[in-house]
């Protein structure tokens, strides 16, 4: 064991609800997948694909639904030979086969009871063809990563939900998940031009492949002649043909896809069909071709405030009419709830209750047609009665991209910003469900009267101009008393959307575990039916994913239904969306934020010391806390701000030894006696050589511990000059603060990155000032990563006050040259500050050299040379202030061609991580990596010198900060000899 082991027990939770949850993992699945399941798997397909830890188990089974069920094993499917491979052996042993891949599926449709199997990790990629038309997609690849590389063809895919950040292709459609914009024209269903699919028997199908239709009647003749069987039948019943038609005149996802057998001719063609929207019970869709669309990048849009839902409701076909490309609904409930959402209004709090909102949006293809478009939603709004209750209301179309995203954001959060504001320990169900647009107001004011009525909070958003609204039900699964009211509204709200109304259960949510016992009231007895026959033909023996679409049990909504246990503060309003994994750099070493917090509620959910708990915490702390990069990017896609790298941090603090934490506070107070020792060390580490100083290294972490001792990488560049430039104080414009990472660690090139600062800002005219006693300071983040309070605390006040100091009591500003430093100083270090001392932090500006570089430096040099391409890697941290844009403003002065990969993201570096667990790293940057090294580029930039250093490793090419591109660039002639 090593010396300085942590022990599990900082990790068990301190209190817990007064008795075990009723859906708690009971102790015989402690051990986590039985044997021979076990054994049997990992022989076909090898150990590392096969996940059998309790916390594995556990970690997967819950989506962004309100059920939870624990697979028997989740299985990592590499290719096509996977999964045939597994469909084989359910075949062999009667067992039942879930896939999943973000898991943002809102009614269960990503959880299976036995072997679930991840889709994500090995099936992402997007293949443009010919000029953009059409997309060749990976079922693991997201809807955001998608269009980012269709948007430099000028296309975009039709479905956008709301989830794009995080859901994939392979579940939108599957689900036929739609969104803003799509309607019935524009989701999968319209724009899929063909798929790849492994049927339940394993035979493969493309269904672009002309001889598609031969090859499947000869390897699966009964499929092909049951679905021709079920094609004759509905187009031999006109009563039943038009009723289908009339079923997708408006959006709708209930049930399986019965119009596929009057829009296909051939077995193929009505398999492509049925498979969208089909919810994984048809087979694995292993890769999708869709017709992509025009991105129309001329924008206008506007949030219009109405006194009540009428007459919003009333303006809704207005604005179709003029030609609107979404038009969005959001009742006073949803706004109000929105103000948790960063960037939104803080007034709308105090927007009265009836005030509903529509945000409408023109996109059109150049500036003549988006004016035209304009002209024709000004005289829309004329007569339109419109209030403005608080002081940020406008009412008026706006161009400006920054408050257009900022209205999108508010209205795409809907379920996490309302969700999120639930009470404490609820449980959330989310449903949509669509009626004729022409009804959508007397719809609304049902709904709300029907939440009121069964003691719910009334709230309802949705894509108004197709008549699909959304809304929320919150409540506490372990109450017997709740879930019977629960059910008693839904058996109201289906009769009510059914018989009132003849609406879609579901709109674009599928009909999941949730809406499979009232498929029959939507669609009668013969269509069920027909689905029912549809499902034994494609799956006669029912391995795929059961329960799911179909159900005779009457109550089978009401099975599986999670607790919500209350963990800590910090991560308690998580709603388990999945919006943050796509972001997070341990997505596929370890677990995601979303995991680490369903890990967590499992705990609070045990008794004290159960086998299930003693498991859970085992895993825990290497699984979530050491390799959680605690870079917080998760809060940025989080939509109410879940800080799930601060939660680890704070697990981190609590499992150091009063020993360490001391240590670590002599470490901060004799900084500059470390620096200097530091910096020796790296040079006398030049001289040993990269092979010894691994081999020791690897002993320490094994004596000590892996999580305190860094592994020599031979990317660690070698020591900084022991002096800074010489600068003056009198004229500068600015301190400037190089970072304790760039005076210890050297940059490569013939000038030094605090060189190069200073020579650009002196060419500028924009001098700036090096103090003479920055050594033995530090932005604090070593120790605030660490989670070592007292050490942050102590070099947090340190910095502030040397920082009022230096800047004359903030009348300079203070330019940091490490993006993760910046932020250190600029918001990390508040919370750790004495009264007094953020009172000055408070008078500080504080800038990233980023900024000063693009704002105050580039307008005034000029360029004397460029170079022909650049990549970059913007950090985590350019994230978190805003500063992406200046790093690729300063590269484009540099360089011809500048790239920032599609796949960019934390390098999970986070200052040393990436030493002490160098596999969080290597997962983290797997795809960037791939990227970056598809093709040469002559400079390779960022600007945080620990994040090049991790790019190093990742890449195994040299990267070095913007600025110092910015020096060579600016360079006078007759000094440029100084480099090669």
């Amino acid at each position: 064991m090593p010396l300085l082991e942590p022990k599990p027990e900082a990790l068990r939770p301190g209190s817990r609800p007064s008795g075990p949850a009723p859906d708690r993992v009971a102790d015989g699945q402690a051990g986590g997948t039985p044997e021979p399941l076990r054994s049997e798997l990992a022989r076909l397909l090898g150990a590392d694909k096969v996940l059998t830890k309790i916390s594995d188990l556990v970690r997967y089974a819950s989506d962004a639904s309100p059920y939870r069920f624990v697979p028997q094993v989740v299985l990592v499917a590499e290719d096509i030979d996977d999964v045939s491979a597994v469909l084989s052996y359910a075949h062999g042993k009667g067992r039942e086969v879930v896939f999943r891949a973000a898991g943002t599926s809102l009614n269960g449709q990503a959880q299976g009871e036995d072997i679930l199997v991840d889709v994500r990790k090995f099936w992402s990629g997007v293949e443009v063809i010919g000029d953009g038309s059409r997309a060749r997609i990976g079922p693991g690849t997201t809807i955001v990563r998608a269009n980012a590389t269709l948007a430099r063809h000028g296309r975009v895919l039709g479905p956008d939900p709301a989830s794009a950040i995080a859901c994939t292709i392979g579940g939108v459609v599957a689900n036929n998940a739609s969104g803003m914009t799509a309607g019935t024209t524009r989701n999968s269903y319209r724009t899929v031009a063909s798929l790849t699919v492994v049927l339940p028997s394993g035979t493969v199908v493309d269904t672009a492949d002309p001889a598609a239709d031969e090859e499947l009647a000869h390897a699966e003749p009964a499929l092909c002649e049951g679905l021709l069987a079920i094609k004759r039948e509905i187009e031999a019943d006109a009563e039943l043909t038009r009723r289908i038609r009339a079923k997708y005149e408006i959006k709708n996802t209930n049930g399986y896809r019965l119009d596929a057998f009057l829009d296909g001719g051939t077995p193929v063609e009505i398999l492509r069909g049925l498979m969208v929207g089909s919810e994984g019970t048809f087979g694995f869709i292993s890769e999708v071709v869709f017709e992509t669309l025009p991105l129309d990048r001329f924008v206008s849009t506007a949030l219009l405030f109405f006194p009540s839902l009428p007459a919003a409701a009333a303006a809704v076909p207005l604005f179709n009419a003029a030609g609107a490309r979404a038009v969005e609904l959001m009742d006073g409930n949803t706004l109000r709830a929105s103000v948790s959402v960063q960037g939104v209004p803080q007034d709308w709090a105090e927007l009265p209750k009836a005030t509903t909102a529509l945000l409408v949006e023109f996109r059109a293809p150049d500036e003549e047609r988006r004016a035209a478009y304009e002209e024709a939603a000004a005289k829309a709004l004329e007569g339109l009665e419109l209030v403005a209750p608080v002081a940020s209301v406008t009412n008026a179309f706006t161009r400006d991209a920054k408050t257009i995203g900022g209205y999108w954001k508010a209205r795409k959060a809907f379920v996490t910003a309302v969700g999120g504001s639930r009470p404490s320990g609820t449980t959330l169900i989310t449903e949509d469900f669509a009626v004729p647009p022409s009804r959508l107001a007397e719809a609304c004011e049902a709904l709300l009267d029907l939440q009121t009525r069964h003691g719910f909070d009334a709230a309802v958003a949705g894509h108004a101009a197709h008549g699909n609204l959304h809304f929320l039900l919150a409540f506490d699964a372990a109450l017997p008393a709740d879930v019977d009211r629960y059910a008693a509204f839904m058996d109201d709200f289906c009769r009510l959307t059914v018989e009132r109304f003849d609406g879609s259960l579901k709109a674009e949510h599928a009909t999941g575990r949730n809406i499979a016992p009232f498929l029959e009231l939507e669609w009668g007895p013969k269509a069920t039916e027909l689905m029912w026959r549809t499902k034994r033909i494609m799956d006669p023996d029912g391995v795929l994913a059961p329960r799911i679409v179909l159900d005779r049990d009457p109550k089978a909504h009401l099975r599986g239904l999670k607790t919500i246990p209350k963990v800590e503060l910090i991560a308690d309003p998580c709603i388990e969306c999945g919006f943050c994994e796509d972001t997070c750099p341990s997505e596929d070493v370890t677990t995601t934020p979303r995991q680490r917090i369903v890990l967590r509620r499992e705990m609070m959910r045990q008794p004290s010391g159960s086998p299930v708990e003693e498991a859970l915490i085992d895993a825990y702390g290497y699984d979530a806390v050491d390799t959680c990069a605690g870079d917080s990017t998760c809060k940025l896609a989080c939509p109410v701000g879940i800080d799930t790298g601060a939660f680890m941090k704070g697990f981190r603090h609590a499992r150091h030894s009063p020993r360490e934490e001391k240590v670590a506070a002599l470490t901060a107070s004799r900084f500059k006696t470390v620096e200097a020792s530091a910096r020796l060390a790296v040079a006398a580490a030049d001289k040993i050589g990269d092979r010894l100083l691994t081999s020791v290294t690897k002993t320490a972490r094994k004596a000590v511990r892996p999580d305190l001792v860094p592994e020599w990488l031979p990317e660690i560049p070698g020591a900084a000059a022991r002096k800074l430039p010489r600068t003056a104080r009198g004229g500068a414009t600015a301190v400037y603060y190089p970072a304790c990472v760039n005076r210890i660690f050297g940059t490569p090139g013939d000038v030094s990155l605090p060189e190069a600062v200073v020579a650009v800002s002196a060419r500028a005219g924009r001098p700036v000032w090096i103090p003479g006693d920055v050594a033995g300071t530090c932005c604090a983040t070593i120790w605030h990563s660490k989670g070592y309070n007292e050490a942050n605390t102590i070099m947090a006040n340190r910095i502030v006050e040397a920082a009022w100091g230096w800047t004359a009591g903030g009348r300079l500003p203070l330019v940091v040259d490490a993006s993760s430093c910046t932020l250190g100083i600029a918001h990390e270090v508040v919370p750790y500050l004495t009264d007094a001392n953020r009172e000055l932090h408070a008078e500080l500006t504080v800038v990233d050299s980023l900024v000063w570089a693009a704002e105050e430096l580039l307008p005034r040099l000029t360029i004397e040379r460029t170079i022909g391409s650049a990549v970059l890697h913007p950090t985590c941290s350019m994230e978190h202030l805003g500063d992406v844009d200046q790093l690729k403003a300063v590269a484009e002065a540099c360089a011809d061609e500048v790239v920032i990969p599609d796949d960019a993201g934390c390098c999970a570096f986070a200052g040393d991580r990436g030493m002490l667990h160098k596999e969080l790293t290597e997962s983290a940057t797997r795809k960037e990596a791939a990227e970056v090294t598809s093709r040469a580029y002559d400079a390779h930039l960022s600007a945080n010198r620990m994040c090049e250093v991790g790019m190093d490793h990742a890449t195994g090419r040299s990267y070095h900060s913007v600025l110092m591109e910015l020096e060579r660039a600016t360079r006078p002639a007759a000094q440029d000899g100084r480099r090669g």
